[in-house]
């Protein structure tokens, strides 16, 4: 190898150390800094997950006191952090509460969820006018129902009418509820002698030509 080139090599190794030395500290930290974003995104992502597990494990340990009827049941749906999980364990603990009689307690506990998901809210509205109705508060359950566009909500607006009197309103919307449902629905005969209750009739299909 000629001298010209073995200069040129040692050129090049002095070259590639000076960079080194001005910016290796630069370097390193960037790698540092690269494998700390890493893993504080893994660490977060963990952190998440468990979240996410805890909030699980809460949810069911509030199912399980509501099926047993623990009397710890309420303080642990209570504890639920605000969201999906509470909304349905909150519902679950409304029903139980019907189940035994308790419908007082049933509203106040259906009055507490304030789901952002549309058909949460819908069945909300829909079992606490029921209870309403029951609790001779017809006028404050029809309020409820009187934007739905359900079969249910049709016949849960049906029967507020028809506790108060408004048996034409009521015929209505039982007829309206039995539009929307098939003719093998099992919610539809109850709707029909609803219906004939208010002093309606069904619709007969009409006859094929």
């Amino acid at each position: 190898m000629a001298i010209d080139d073995l200069l040129d090599e040692h050129e090049q190794s002095e070259r590639v150390l000076q960079w080194l030395r001005n910016n290796g500290a630069g370097l390193i930290g960037g790698i540092v800094l690269g494998l700390a974003a890493i893993g504080g995104w893994k660490w977060w992502e963990h952190r998440g997950e468990q979240a996410q597990m805890d909030l699980s494990n809460q949810y069911q340990a509030a199912l399980d006191a509501i099926q047993a009827k623990d009397k710890s049941a309420e303080a642990k749906v209570k504890a639920l952090a605000d969201g999906t999980y509470r909304d349905l364990a909150s519902l679950e603990l409304a029903r139980s509460q019907v189940d035994a009689r308790q419908n007082d307690a049933a509203i106040a506990t259906l009055r507490t969820i304030k789901s952002n998901d549309p058909a949460i809210a819908e069945v909300v509205n829909q079992r606490l006018a029921r209870l309403l109705i029951e609790a001779k508060q017809a006028d404050a359950a029809l309020k409820l129902v009187a934007q739905g566009t359900s079969a249910t909500a049709m016949e849960v607006r049906g029967d507020a009418h028809f506790a108060l009197g408004q048996l034409d309103q009521a015929r209505t919307s039982y007829s309206q509820a039995l539009a929307k449902l098939d003719v093998a629905s099992p919610q539809r005969r109850l709707i029909e002698l609803k219906l004939n209750q208010a002093g309606g009739a069904p619709a007969t299909p009409e006859a094929k030509s």
